[in-house]
């Protein structure tokens, strides 16, 4: 049995070696440590490998030397910044308020600018909101006060408490579960680690992290306004292109009385899509709701449980009913992926959806060397397409959808329009790649697929709908 243990360890030497000695003595094997005094000089990650119940009694060790992670000890900081007269003790006062007001002092920086003023930036540790308002009021009567985002991406204003104090703007950006802090903390870390061995700084990891979390969250509600536009195939067949900002792509097939849905977004925006449906689809309601699945990435699979069928390749199918069951799917299998899904996971209300909805109409042809290899037939009203699954180089289990008769591709996330893609869309788009390092499984096999798809158009004028951005008309 494998377990994360977030440790709050005393900053003096030997600290570690206490909490190591403990896992020896009950022979359970450390499998990954990380600690950055630089980022937080108190929270110690170990990953640890042994017997259910000698990890049990590790929880009470640990415990007793009180070296486990207790949430009720956040602590919040807040950055200000005080207008002080550039003169001989204009701080004073402010700091005999603070004083007054018992609050903590964890970072202090002025320099005088020939201006007259001082712009003295304090952080300050937050335990009692109702008491740091009285000081702000207090304190505003003194000089004019600001406060400041904390921005991790510059100064990390208290080092003791880093972790607490991230994982609880991600929570309240979002308005997350409480119990989702764990997860946040762990995986935040591991993206950490893994960026920080290449070089990154741990701060622009942290930072991407943040600004992904806060774009999620201002497209939600009245600011979930995605691109939608409407493709006339024939008298009968119409092609509906929803693009939101963050996350895929979500089309919807009309064809001689048919309708199915191709991808399907995040799950934090469940409610705004549906009312778009609702709105592009009078018979919604009582419709029976088809969704073909190019993928098993979180970004195009969040809305999967609003569907009665969900058809996909034998991998796909395969990758989703694992996650169903709670064990790593394709892309968490990719120790560089991993910490990355399951923080989207979590930001994004993600739910695995049930293995019995989906159908696998096609086999996987695991001989054929092919970039894309021919393994079905798909018809959508009068639209016929040919299927073809890729080797894996964005994802295993990947498909391409091509009607030859009407000259269109569904391409997923292999191909897809980066040069006009919005710019919400172009802002969200640049955070996987950072900390994923890529988008793809094998990004070298994606850009052989990429060329591939052309390869396998016949001469005419065709429209390549990718899983991302705009539609993409494309000359052969």
């Amino acid at each position: 049995m494998k377990k994360t243990y977030i440790t709050t360890m005393p900053n003096h030497i030997g600290a570690f070696l206490k909490a190591s000695e403990c896992f020896a003595k009950l022979g359970i094997n450390i499998t990954r440590v990380s600690y950055n005094k630089a980022v937080d000089s108190h929270t110690l990650f170990i990953d640890a490998e042994g017997d259910e119940e000698k990890l049990i009694q590790a929880d009470e060790m640990l415990t007793q030397i009180g070296y486990l992670h207790a949430p009720s000890q956040e602590k919040e900081v807040v950055l200000l910044e005080f207008m002080l007269v550039d003169k001989p003790g204009s701080v004073t006062e402010v700091l005999k308020l603070i004083d007054e007001y018992r609050l903590n002092i964890s970072y202090i920086s002025s320099q005088e600018n020939g201006s007259g003023y001082q712009a003295f930036k304090m952080g300050l540790f937050v335990e009692d909101e109702d008491k740091f308002k009285e000081f702000l009021d207090e304190a505003g009567k003194l000089c004019v006060i600001r406060i400041i985002d904390y921005d991790q991406s510059e100064n990390v204003y208290d080092n003791s408490i880093f972790y607490q104090s991230f994982v609880s703007e991600l929570v309240n950006c979002l308005k997350l579960d409480e119990s989702l802090r764990d997860s946040l903390l762990v995986n935040s870390n591991l993206v950490m680690q893994i960026l920080d061995e290449k070089g990154l700084s741990p701060y622009k990891t942290f930072e991407s992290i943040s600004r992904f979390a806060h774009l999620l969250a201002a497209c939600r509600g009245s600011e979930f306004n995605p691109r939608i536009t409407n493709h006339k195939i024939t008298d009968d067949t119409e092609i509906i292109l929803i693009e939101p900002a963050c996350g895929s792509n979500t089309t919807i097939i009309k064809s001689a009385g048919e309708i199915l849905f191709i991808d399907s977004g995040y799950a934090l925006y469940g409610e705004e899509m549906e009312k778009i449906f609702k709105d592009l689809l009078p018979e919604y309601e009582t419709l029976k709701k088809r969704v073909y699945v190019t993928h098993a990435d979180v970004d195009h699979c969040g809305l999967l449980p609003y569907f009665d069928e969900i058809i996909a390749s034998e991998k796909t199918k395969e990758c989703l009913s694992l996650e169903y069951n709670h064990k790593d799917g394709y892309r968490e299998q990719n120790p560089l992926h991993k910490p990355y899904v399951n923080i989207c996971k979590a930001l994004t209300g993600y739910n695995p959806v049930n293995p019995d909805k989906i159908n696998a109409l096609w086999k996987s042809d695991d001989t054929s060397k092919e970039p894309l290899t021919h393994v079905g037939i798909f018809d959508v009203g009068e639209l016929h397409f040919d299927v073809y699954e890729g080797l894996g180089g964005h994802l295993k289990g990947e498909t391409v959808l091509i009607d030859y008769n009407h000259k269109i591709v569904f391409s997923g996330d292999i191909y897809i329009n980066v040069h006009e893609l919005t710019k919400e869309q172009a802002k969200y788009n640049q955070y996987a790649p950072v900390l994923m390092t890529s988008v793809d499984t094998d990004p070298e096999l994606c850009a052989v697929e990429r060329r591939f798809i052309m390869q396998l158009l016949d001469e005419g004028d065709w429209t390549v709908f990718g899983a991302h951005g705009m539609q993409k008309e494309v000359k052969v």
